[in-house]
């Protein structure tokens, strides 16, 4: 059997944990995460694909590993998952006390400022992760993404079948911005300090003469702020968190300069 068929094959009987097939199978998947020859979800065309045996692999790597004390000068850690190495040889710039998670895929040119990565996590070339933002488990971020500070992109492992956040590339996400819950940012969009994308929560575009309503998706080159909708409850009407798109960004110029332009010509703040 195959790597993949070895790892569905444990994931529905766990006693196959106890052989060394199957062990060799999940530790090599992590591995192969680890130095990005497989991933968690392939964009493929126009469509992300979800690769469930490489989140098995993943779920199935933690029971195999024991936990160990690791230190770092005064600071001590208690864990199963050992943290990313070599930093110089993967091309990656890492600030202390930034950390990446053993599993996770950086690409060369990548640049963590204090931050987490977790396993299963892809980033790619050129991305900047800066001060305190988070990586969840199996996110997919492309390249040349700015992930501003304060940043939550959310994790999933289980259920196996659930699609993780994916941002992709050129996409600028400002301050203190949440996306949780397998939310997809399309290439070369703004979100606003703030805004917060769930699957459930309203995206909804107001550039028009009428709104458009999306739910956890972010069209391509879309201009993002955080705002408010009505929702009614048994106790009356109330204001919720949605996002409202506001623009797009100009395809007709250069990324950089299209960012300036969007923020100021929207008054967006990041």
């Amino acid at each position: 059997m195959n790597i993949p068929e070895i790892i569905n094959a444990a994931w529905d009987n766990r006693q196959l944990l106890e052989k060394h097939e199957t062990r060799n199978a999940i530790f090599e998947a992590v591995e192969l995460l680890d130095i990005g020859k497989i991933r968690v979800m392939e964009h493929v065309g126009d469509n992300w694909v979800l690769n469930e045996w490489v989140k098995k692999a993943v779920i199935l790597f933690f029971p195999l590993n024991r936990m160990e004390i690791t230190e770092a000068g005064i600071l001590q850690f208690y864990d199963k998952i050992p943290l990313k190495k070599d930093f110089d040889k993967l091309e990656v710039r890492i600030v202390p006390p930034a950390a990446a998670r053993y599993g996770s895929y950086l690409a060369p040119g990548v640049i963590l400022m204090p931050s987490f990565v977790n396993i299963g996590a892809y980033v790619d070339s050129g991305t900047m992760v800066d001060t305190w933002a988070t990586i969840g488990s199996c996110a997919q971020i492309g390249k040349h993404v700015h992930i501003s500070g304060g940043t939550g992109i959310g994790g999933v492992l289980e259920p196996v079948m659930a699609t993780p956040v994916i941002i992709e590339d050129n996409c600028f996400i400002g301050s203190r911005c949440i996306v949780v819950e397998g939310a997809r940012v399309c290439r070369e969009s703004v979100l606003g300090a703030g805004v917060v994308l769930t699957r459930s929560a309203k995206i909804i575009d107001v550039s028009g003469k009428e709104p458009v309503e999306y739910k956890g998706f972010i069209p391509e080159r879309s201009v993002v702020i955080p705002g408010t909708c009505s929702k009614s409850f048994p106790a009356g009407e109330y204001q919720v968190p949605c996002a409202l798109i506001i623009g797009k960004r100009k395809p007709s110029t250069d990324l950089k300069t299209s960012l300036n332009d969007v923020l100021r010509e929207y008054n967006v703040v990041v």
